[in-house]
């Protein structure tokens, strides 16, 4: 175990003297933030566009959905800074602001996703369980946007201390980017930790936890209402409440569990080394479980948004209408012989067969074979195998 600045003091003082070993950073991170970057930036992307292309039939959740891709993009588009400090071993050459920035950028993209998430399952709760409340049909959008503003405005106020905490250092004769803070501000900053926990995670998790057990006792009871319609929002209501809990459970619980045990004893006198280390090491191994959430949420919102799963293939289909039309455009002026009238748009059997007969045409014809004899010879020979 390396002690601060190499000093050599005992393991009784306090924990801030530590210098950790953590190689397995510099192992599962780098791969596991190159994964999330190159899913997660395409994916909010395309989220993004679908709802900002149908802002005619823009619901409360597409609104939801729409603050949370935007997060989740910001987040994204910082990876390559993280990628390259964990490749080169805990070297931050960026400066100090950056390496605020970034770590507000995380903070604000966990709580932000936290708090947008809370509010789609509130607006899902609302819409199955109070579907004729007249406060509930009010305001529409206009109301979304302005929940959107407030939960902005809330997750900037709590993660900007993260900003002022974060900073630069010198490690092994290394700059590095403290996650949290400094060794020397440790005690400092654990109540801000413990309230940021409390507020950002905790609240709006028991929050979700009160809509879910009201949601699965509603969907669960007898004499509901029947019909297609029903049992679609009912079935969409249990997707969302599925896909939520495993975000959740994956990437915020293990999270917010580690890292309070983690700040807990980081700001304890008389911890040893070995034991802080071990604290750290299960605490920053769950950072990039806290990550995956910003691949997780896209998945959430084409699970459970039918109509949106249905526009990209609906946009293949029409891409490949498109180019089978062109494709069948030469081979059917090809097959009518000049001075022929044109026919009619073909169907794809009658497409597929003027391709087939093109292609036979295209085996009959030899390049020994002038072509103004090539109708007699097509009828004496017959195409090589």
């Amino acid at each position: 175990m390396e002690l601060h600045n190499g000093t050599g003091q005992p393991l009784s003082l306090p924990p801030t003297t530590c210098t950790y070993k953590e190689r397995f950073k510099h192992i599962i991170l780098p791969p596991v933030y190159s994964v999330v970057l190159a899913a997660g930036l395409p994916l909010n992307a395309c989220v993004i566009a679908q709802i900002c292309t149908s802002r005619r039939h823009l619901t409360r959740t597409a609104v939801y959905t729409l603050n949370l891709a935007l997060a989740d993009l910001l987040y994204a588009c910082s990876l390559p800074l993280l990628i390259y400090n964990y490749a080169q071993g805990d070297y931050w050459p960026f400066g100090d602001f950056t390496c605020r920035l970034v770590r507000f950028l995380f903070y604000a993209n966990l709580h932000g996703s936290i708090l947008f998430l809370t509010c789609i399952s509130f607006q899902r709760y609302l819409g199955i369980c109070h579907p004729l409340a007249l406060w509930h049909k009010h305001g529409g959008r206009r109301v979304a946007w302005l929940v959107c503003g407030a939960v902005w405005l809330v997750v900037t106020t709590q993660c900007l201390p993260t900003a002022l905490f974060a900073t630069t250092g010198i490690q092994r004769n290394r700059t590095v980017c403290y996650d949290l803070s400094s060794p020397a501000l440790a005690t400092d900053y654990m109540p801000y930790g413990m309230a940021l926990t409390v507020i950002g995670f905790l609240l709006p998790f028991m929050a979700l936890l009160a809509c879910y057990h009201s949601l699965a006792h509603h969907l669960c009871r007898q004499g509901g209402p029947e019909g297609p319609v029903a049992q679609e929002r009912r079935t969409k209501a249990a997707r969302m409440v599925i896909v939520v809990a495993v975000i959740f459970a994956i990437s915020f619980l293990p999270f917010h569990v580690t890292k309070t045990a983690y700040l807990a004893v980081r700001s304890t006198p008389g911890v040893s080394c070995p034991v802080l280390e071990t604290f750290a090491a299960a605490y920053k191994g769950t950072r990039p479980l806290a990550s995956v959430n910003s691949v997780l949420d896209p998945i959430l919102f084409y699970f459970t948004q039918k109509k949106f799963r249905q526009r990209p293939r609906k946009l293949l289909q029409k891409l490949t209408t498109k180019w089978h039309s062109r494709v069948a455009e030469p081979l059917e002026a090809e097959c009518l012989g000049p001075g022929q009238p044109s026919r009619l748009p073909l169907s794809s059997g009658q497409q597929k067969a003027l391709q087939l007969q093109a292609m036979q045409k295209v085996q009959v014809r030899s390049p020994q074979t002038p072509r103004a004899h090539l109708h007699h010879h097509h009828q004496h020979t017959q195409p090589d195998s």
